[in-house]
């Protein structure tokens, strides 16, 4: 089976589901929410916003079937109009929340869905890299796979059947992976981390062997050879993209592999360094405190 990186440091970084829900919005309304760890999208199902970051010199127009991402964790305004006071989301009453959906204003003129994504895993930066603060996905032929899942979030969030909460949590990870497939598939260009990297087929083909082996004793030269590139250019284009030379990529995969393991507490380490390409536990060690800033030891008795 071939390997599928995305899904590999998804699980490595543990994403939960802090909320899943959705807006529905009428008058005059404008939402303010603060600084956020980890990843919010929203998905626009009827209706319209302007979405302005703090820091970002121009807000964007969202139109029903857009999706938002926000990965910086910046302080954000969703808003009819940008021009109209802002209700903090931790302001609105908890009597205008009914099954996981805030009504605003009697609603009936935008609706949004949405979540916020926590990692619990560590090192959550080798998936963000140096994302936009806001990206907005709109290919309209892209957006078919997304369709379904709102839907469905939306009529377990209006309905709330028995085990309502385990579906809308599965559909908010789908929806996550899905916004993240098509910022891949449009991402190239737009910033240096991992994920701009496998949007490069040629660079993919190099993380994908990384993935399926990191115990390999990869050099560069085989590196560029399974990406079908000279040695100097492979070199150049994954550092371009990613942020890491590609023997740097390896050795990080390696430790972040590591950390889960030892956060699990079932192996000895002198195992874990053998099945990652460490010929002794000390080369380990030494590699494993360069990149993590810990001995692993240190790193396994961590609560």
């Amino acid at each position: 089976m071939s390997a599928d990186p995305l899904s590999e440091v998804l699980s490595i970084l543990k994403p939960e589901t802090c909320i899943a829900g959705g807006f529905d919005l009428g008058g005059e309304w404008s939402v303010q929410f603060e600084q956020h760890n980890g990843v919010k999208y929203f998905a626009l199902v009827s209706g319209a916003a302007w979405v302005s970051v703090e820091g970002e010199p121009e807000p964007i127009r969202l139109e029903a079937g857009d999706c938002v991402l926000l990965p910086n964790g910046r302080r954000f305004v969703m808003a009819k109009d940008l021009a109209f006071p802002s209700i903090g989301i931790a302001a609105l009453p908890e009597s205008d929340w009914n099954g996981g959906i805030a009504t605003l204003n009697d609603g009936g003129d935008t609706t949004i869905l949405g979540g916020h994504f926590g990692f619990s895993g560590a090192h959550i930066d080798i998936l963000l890299g140096s994302m936009p603060a806001i990206i907005r996905l709109r290919d309209e032929e892209d957006k078919v796979g997304l369709r379904w899942a709102l839907e469905r979030m939306r009529q377990e969030l209006f309905s709330r059947q028995p085990g309502a909460k385990l579906v809308i949590q599965h559909l908010a990870h789908l929806l996550l992976v899905q916004a993240l497939r098509l910022y891949l598939s449009h991402g190239i260009g737009r910033g240096t981390g991992w994920l701009f990297a496998l949007g490069d087929p040629r660079i993919a083909a190099a993380i994908g062997a990384i993935h399926k082996s990191p115990g390999h004793r990869w050099t560069l030269p085989v590196l560029a050879e399974k990406a079908g590139m000279s040695r100097s250019k492979f070199a150049l284009r994954f550092r371009d993209l990613s942020g890491y030379a590609p023997i740097q990529y390896l050795t990080r995969w390696r430790m972040l592999l590591a950390c889960d393991r030892l956060t699990k507490g079932h192996e000895p380490i002198s195992v874990i360094a053998l099945s990652l390409g460490y010929e002794s536990e000390a080369a380990f060690s030494t590699a494993f405190r360069r990149v993590i800033g810990c001995a692993p030891r240190s790193y396994a008795a961590t609560p």
